[in-house]
């Protein structure tokens, strides 16, 4: 009696739990599963969602989105923003769809969460993709920073600027913030030569509901730097460890997305191998809109 109130009890919990969370599938539910794993801290999946999810479940996948708790439209005033708080979410939505196995598509700080998550519960994950996505994190931001002292120079007020950036803790949300907002100004995020089906892609996600629904949680990086002791992680170890385990691991990443130096990429190439990792030209963070149809290519043949 006591262990079937205990199962009820805990499924009374996870159903609370589930509340929290926005996701939506795509496809057919007997193609393979795609979960796609959003940036942030404070992010979401409307763009992804919007411009890529439906075109992706066209190739022959049945694509699962999702907010975070507490980021997006999952709204949750009580979320902590722990690494175990997101690996709850993504066993919630394994018991949603009921899935076995998924492949994991993570995208920017989703990498993060997509690569601790695969190396924690590896039966679970059928391929690991990283997206543009985090692995490496102190070794981004110390690139951010180089390429900031070079590029203003002759700038007395922002080489100050960044003087002082480099001088605040690196296990902080002030940090990691002001990191990507030089970057921002670097226009390391930009495309460099937007195409046609590019604009009209940033347009259309524009002009839709999703991006009414672009909410951003400023609370969710402070919360993640009070309440999660792993951050700015190096997960190069971690990746090669999921090799060894045999879960196939791919990268695809903007040849123009200048958060990542030349070494990080080449490092990140030698761990899974030439043939699984792919550049793109004229391409920067958001891949999956600056060249969708490179992406949608890459993917197609990788997990297929």
């Amino acid at each position: 009696m006591k262990s079937l109130f205990s199962l009820i009890f805990s499924l009374f919990l996870i159903s609370i739990n589930a509340q929290h969370i926005y996701s939506k599938a795509y496809g057919n539910e007997k193609n393979p599963a795609v979960i796609f794993i959003h940036g942030g801290p404070s992010g979401n999946a409307t763009l992804f969602e919007g411009t890529t999810a439906q075109k992706l479940a066209d190739k022959g996948f049945y694509v699962i989105v999702y907010d975070r708790r507490g980021e997006g439209r999952s709204k949750d005033e009580n979320a902590t923003m722990t690494f175990k708080e997101s690996f709850d979410d993504l066993h919630q939505l394994y018991s949603t769809y009921h899935l076995k196995k998924a492949h994991i598509l993570a995208h920017s700080f989703g990498g993060i969460i997509g690569t601790l998550f695969t190396q924690q519960f590896p039966s679970k994950v059928r391929t690991l993709t990283l997206a543009g996505a985090l692995f490496s994190q102190q070794e981004t931001y110390d690139h951010i920073l180089k390429e900031a002292k070079e590029y203003f120079k002759n700038d007395p007020a922002q080489l100050q600027e960044i003087s002082e950036i480099e001088n605040l803790p690196k296990n902080s949300a002030a940090y990691r913030k002001r990191c990507y907002e030089t970057a921002s100004k670097l226009k390391f995020f930009d495309m460099p030569y937007p195409t046609l089906e590019s604009k009209t892609l940033r347009q259309e996600y524009e002009a839709g509901e999703f991006f009414k629904n672009n909410i951003r949680n400023q609370n969710s990086p402070i919360k993640f730097y009070k309440n999660e002791p792993l951050n700015n992680l190096d997960n190069t170890a971690v990746l090669k460890e999921i090799k060894r385990k045999g879960i196939p691991l791919f990268a695809v990443y903007g040849k123009n997305d200048g958060i990542f130096s030349e070494k990080q990429l080449n490092n990140l190439k030698n761990i899974v191998g030439k043939e699984n990792f792919k550049l793109i030209d004229n391409c920067s963070h958001y891949l999956f809109v600056d060249q969708q149809d490179e992406f949608l290519k890459f993917i197609e043949l990788k997990l297929k």
